[in-house]
């Protein structure tokens, strides 16, 4: 892939990762307290997913250690929204 397309992947990962926080604040400003919506984690495991792959492309430890480390945050927060709810103890 040329570099073009590699800068527009970035700038694209950028923008979701930026657009998370407008929609946490528009999601708290709704309800008058501070939430996190659903949207918020998948922003940021399609932002940080496309910086991460930028940040391979151009072989970018400074970036590619803590893409990796705050996806891996990402997908838990999901899977714990998702998972199956414990049975009852009794």
């Amino acid at each position: 892939m040329g570099q073009k397309l590699w800068t527009d992947i970035g700038y694209l990962g950028q923008l979701l990762f930026g657009c998370r926080f407008l929609v946490q604040w528009i999601a708290s400003e709704r309800r008058k307290r501070t939430v996190v919506p659903h949207a918020f984690w998948y922003l940021s495991v399609g932002g940080g997913a496309l910086i991460l792959a930028y940040a391979v492309h151009q072989r970018d430890p400074v970036f590619i250690v803590p893409q990796a480390a705050g996806l891996l945050i990402y997908v838990r927060n999901l899977w714990l929204i998702h998972r199956p709810a414990p049975a009852d103890a009794g």
